[in-house]
């Protein structure tokens, strides 16, 4: 659970198909989302306030970057199981790849440094640089828009299963990527 497919020479995802590939940050290529979880923990806490309520964590998630985050992105939070290999795969056989992400641009940026993955990715958009959320299907036409191919054409890795039906209305391909913080959303 959590972890990539391996890539296999019949893999029909890794062969014709979409003309664009887009990939969520938290949750999706990166095992961020347990710190953020464990922020909102000692914060509210300190303030009497638990459990943490629902939407509290996707919000701070998308809005505030305390020193902890900034420190983990940059530093020490591992990619999820497979991803590499993944990501290696489709590099080697041209497949266009671009990160779509709710991420603040300085932890995105800090955690691809980190990991030396921009350079597998030609455009890395963020919520915040395109001014749309990632609930709102016009984010990912204008993703695919501004990549230079039609949204039909695109297909989407994304752990957020409000997201995934974002992207689907959009006309995306989409792939669900298991993580623990969605699970009882599923």
């Amino acid at each position: 659970p959590g972890g990539w497919p391996r890539p296999r020479q019949e893999a029909p995802i890794l062969h014709g198909g979409p003309a664009m590939y887009f990939f969520d940050l938290d949750g999706t290529l990166l095992d961020s989302n347990g710190i953020w979880l464990d922020i909102d923990i000692e914060f509210l806490g300190r303030r009497g306030i638990s459990p943490v309520p629902e939407d509290y964590t996707d919000y701070v998630t998308h809005h505030s970057a305390p020193d902890a985050a900034r420190s983990a992105y940059a530093h020490t939070l591992p990619l999820k199981p497979g991803v590499p290999a993944f990501l290696d795969a489709c590099r080697r056989r041209g497949t266009r790849m671009a990160v779509l992400t709710s991420c603040m641009p300085p932890l995105c940026r800090a955690a691809l440094e980190h990991h030396r993955l921009l350079d597998c990715f030609e455009a890395v958009y963020t919520t915040a640089e395109l001014g749309i959320e990632k609930r709102d299907p016009a984010l990912y036409c204008l993703a695919a828009e501004r990549s230079g191919v039609p949204p039909q054409s695109c297909l989407l890795f994304e752990d957020s299963p409000s997201y995934c039906a974002a992207a689907r209305q959009a006309g995306f391909t989409v792939v669900g990527v298991f993580d623990p913080l969605f699970a009882p959303r599923w």
